[in-house]
């Protein structure tokens, strides 16, 4: 499927059908799957065999539409998780354990700085936040002997922060460490990071992927391109002998797929964060139109934002579609078919006036949710980004009065209505 085009991917990969076998995929709604002999079972048990005995480890469906997201992405592996939170921490925690060490971009979704700055350091990993605006000397000075990962997201969320791919790639690559990307919001569609250095890439499968609000998930990719045995000291739960699989070295035994292999056969094994086959059915259905819907998010918000972007009441406006934008070379440069659906802006008045404005909206809904296809609304000093303090609110680019407004698929007309109403209320 790889000499398909991106649109073709979504449909026609994953699942493919032998003589006789359902055309649409079809949910493996089981936990178990039958073997005729306990030798059988057990060559999966020691990863001797491939095959499915436990759908925590791997199930049918989700392999299929890991595999669909995998070529999506351009990578060699992928693997499902139940959320995006889940593939954000697997996708850590595979390289780094206790007394290690991350680099972070202090613009990342709020549950994301949370993970890596309040719950990994209480497993002794700790995390430095950088601004991901500073210049490669400035970010050299984040780095350790003992910083095994740099983390960023490809669209900061919600700050929309366009990030220079190539230079945290050289940043990471310089210290022989990879660089895992967050590709949440522009999706494979408008951004594919592993054409810019990126190593591994994360999704949120809950947000874009699925498009419809419907079903909580998320995803790891590998690139397949960094070489893990060339940093073998850095790295020894993937070169070195795993005692929990009989001495199993993963990047022996497993070449390219030996990041996913141990992501799948470890922790998923010991912390079981799996997606549901059916909501890996749902994902597949969003994956189809994807294409589609992400050129009507994107088509849609450049009139929102510009619309926002004239109006005497809007103190400022983020969207890297405006040539005014402050990212808006980076985006023609690493996005140039588009960035995202999602916008943010400040109303004059401060929090007191966004709060106001929220309130009065009809058709955009407060929720705690993103890139659906309905246009929704939320303020991220009160919501995802409540625990916060001032200063690491200010690090990530958010202000007491920003909001996130994620544009729809409806009518373009309908949605500027809105704000016009409610921004009659301000």
């Amino acid at each position: 499927m790889s000499d398909y085009r991106l649109d073709t991917i979504c449909v026609q990969s994953g699942w493919r059908p032998k003589k006789g076998e359902p055309r649409v995929l079809p949910i493996y709604q089981s936990t178990t799957f039958k073997y005729d002999t306990v030798e059988q079972m057990g060559r999966l048990f020691d990863l001797e065999d491939s095959g499915y005995f436990y759908t925590r480890l791997q199930n049918p469906t989700n392999d299929a539409v890991a595999q669909k997201i995998c070529e999506m992405e351009g990578g060699v592996a992928a693997m499902l998780t139940s959320s995006g939170q889940a593939a954000n921490f697997y996708a850590v925690f595979n390289i780094c354990e206790a007394g290690d060490h991350v680099v972070c971009s202090s613009t990342v979704y709020g549950g994301t700085f949370n993970l890596l700055g309040v719950t990994l350091k209480k497993m002794g990993i700790d995390c430095t936040f950088v601004n991901p605006d500073d210049d490669l000397e400035t970010l050299e000075q984040a780095m350790r002997p003992n910083t095994k990962a740099v983390v960023a997201e490809s669209i900061a969320n919600p700050a929309l922060v366009v990030l220079d791919f190539e230079k945290f790639a050289k940043l990471a690559h310089s210290h022989d460490v990879p660089l895992i990307i967050d590709n949440t919001f522009p999706t494979p569609v408008n951004c594919r990071p592993f054409e810019y250095g990126a190593d591994i890439v994360t999704h949120s499968t809950t947000k874009y992927m699925d498009g419809h609000a419907m079903a909580v998930g998320g995803c790891i990719v590998d690139s397949g391109n960094f070489n893990w045995e060339a940093h073998a000291e850095k790295y020894p739960g993937l070169t070195q002998p795993d005692e929990s699989y009989h001495g199993i070295t993963y990047t022996k035994k497993f070449g390219k797929a030996a990041y996913i292999t141990k992501a799948t056969s470890q922790l998923m094994r010991d912390l079981g964060s799996i997606q549901s086959p059916m909501n890996a059915f749902l994902l597949n259905v969003g994956l189809e139109t994807l294409p589609l819907r992400v050129e009507k998010h994107c088509s849609n918000a450049q009139k929102v934002a510009e619309y926002l972007n004239a109006h005497e009441k809007i103190a400022s406006i983020n969207y890297a579609g405006l040539p005014g934008d402050k990212y808006y070379d980076l985006a023609q440069k690493y996005m140039p078919q588009g960035t995202c659906g999602v916008i943010s802006f400040e109303v004059k008045g401060g929090r007191e006036a966004a709060v106001r404005f929220m309130d009065s909206l009809k058709l955009a809904q407060i929720v705690t949710h993103v890139a659906d296809a309905r246009t929704c609304v939320l303020h991220p000093a009160s919501h995802t980004h409540r625990q916060m303090n001032d200063e690491q609110l200010a690090e990530a680019g958010v202000s007491p009065g920003l909001i996130r407004f994620s544009v729809g698929i409806e009518n373009p007309q309908d949605i500027i209505d809105d704000l016009e109403q409610a921004l009659k209320a301000v």
